[in-house]
C-alpha cells in the first residue's frame, strides 16, 4: 500500500482516484469543488484543503488537470504544491498540458528536492473502468521505475518514452489523431447517409470494418446519440489541437489535417456546442450538409 496524494477530482481523476482505493492505496485528495470528491472520501480517501496539504501529507502525489493554466495554478503560490514540496517526495502530473510549461514546474520541483514526472493517460472513461488505459511517462527513468508499479494500477499498458515533457508529446500526438480521425468517420457516414443509407447501418459498417480503431468503435456511435456528459468536450480537444498545431510550427512538421480539424472545432463552438463531447464534429459537418440529427 502507497502513500498518495492526487489534485483534481474531475471525471477522470475521480475514476482513477477510485481505481487507486480499489487497489488498496492509502490516498489524500483535493479538488476545488470539494462536492465532487464526497464519493470518494465516503469511499476512504482523506480530504486535504489544499494541494500544498496533499503534497505535504504524500509520498507521491498525482495531478490530473485542464490545462497549463490549472496546473500553474495548483503549483504556484502559498497553497500550490509547491509549496508542500519536500526532499524525496514525487509529483506524478498526468494533465495534458504545454510540454514546455511542464518541464519549468519539473524544475521547480527538483529545486525543492523532489522530481517530476509527467505521465498523461491515453483512453476514456469506459477504457479507465475496464482496466484498458495505456500510460505514457517522461522524467528521470529512476523516478519512473520507482512509480511504475502505480502507474500500472491505473492502466496495465505503461511506456517510458524519455525525458521530461516527451510523454506530452506523445499525449498529443496520440489525441490529433483522434479529433482527424472522428471528422473522417463523420466524412463517411454522410456520405452514406445521403446516399440513401440508413446513419445506423453506416455507422455499423464502418466501426466493424478496416477503419474501426478502438476510438471509432465506443465513439462512433455518438453520431447517433451523444452522452449526456462529455467524455472528452469540444474545449478540451481543442486545447489538445493547438498544442499540436504549435509544436508543428515549432518543429517545422506541416499539420494539415489537424489544422483543418481544429476549425471545425472551432465551428463547433461558435454553435454553442463546446461543452458537449467532441464528437459532435459530425453535428457540425451534418449541419452544414443540410442533414439533421
Amino acid at each position: 500500500m502507497a502513500n498518495l496524494g492526487f489534485i483534481g477530482l474531475g471525471v477522470m481523476g475521480s475514476e482513477m482516484v477510485n481505481r487507486l482505493l480499489d487497489k488498496g492505496h492509502s490516498i489524500t485528495g483535493y479538488n476545488r469543488t470539494r462536492t465532487k470528491a464526497e464519493r470518494l472520501v465516503k469511499k476512504g480517501m482523506k480530504w486535504a484543503d489544499s494541494p500544498r496539504a496533499v503534497v505535504a501529507a504524500a509520498d507521491v502525489t498525482f495531478s490530473m488537470v485542464t490545462n497549463s493554466a490549472a496546473l500553474g495554478a495548483v503549483a504556484n503560490g502559498a497553497d500550490g504544491f509547491l509549496a508542500g514540496m519536500t526532499k524525496g517526495k514525487i509529483l506524478v502530473d498526468v494533465s495534458t498540458v504545454s510540454p514546455a510549461y511542464s518541464r519549468e514546474i519539473a524544475g521547480k520541483v527538483r529545486e525543492k528536492g523532489g522530481d517530476m514526472l509527467d505521465a498523461p493517460v491515453s483512453g476514456s472513461v469506459i477504457t479507465l473502468r475496464e482496466g484498458k488505459l495505456s500510460v505514457m511517462a517522461g522524467g528521470r527513468r529512476e523516478t519512473f521505475e520507482k512509480v511504475e508499479p502505480l502507474l500500472n494500477d491505473i492502466g496495465p499498458k505503461v511506456t517510458y518514452v524519455g525525458e521530461n515533457g516527451l510523454a506530452l508529446v506523445m499525449k498529443i500526438a496520440t489525441n490529433l489523431s483522434l479529433a482527424v480521425q472522428m471528422l473522417a468517420f463523420s466524412e463517411g457516414v454522410l456520405i452514406a447517409e445521403k446516399s440513401g443509407i440508413a446513419r445506423e447501418t453506416a455507422v455499423d459498417v464502418l466501426t466493424h470494418s478496416v477503419v474501426g480503431s478502438p476510438m471509432v468503435q465506443y465513439r462512433g456511435p455518438f453520431v447517433l446519440e451523444m452522452p449526456d456528459v462529455a467524455w472528452f468536450n469540444v474545449n478540451m480537444m481543442q486545447k489538445d489541437m493547438v498544442l499540436a498545431l504549435e509544436l508543428g510550427r515549432q518543429l517545422d512538421v506541416p499539420m494539415p489535417t489537424t489544422a483543418v480539424t481544429n476549425e471545425f472545432l472551432t465551428a463547433a463552438r461558435g454553435m454553442g456546442m463546446a461543452e458537449k463531447d467532441f464528437a459532435v464534429l459530425f453535428d457540425t459537418l451534418a449541419q452544414m450538409s443540410g442533414v439533421t440529427r
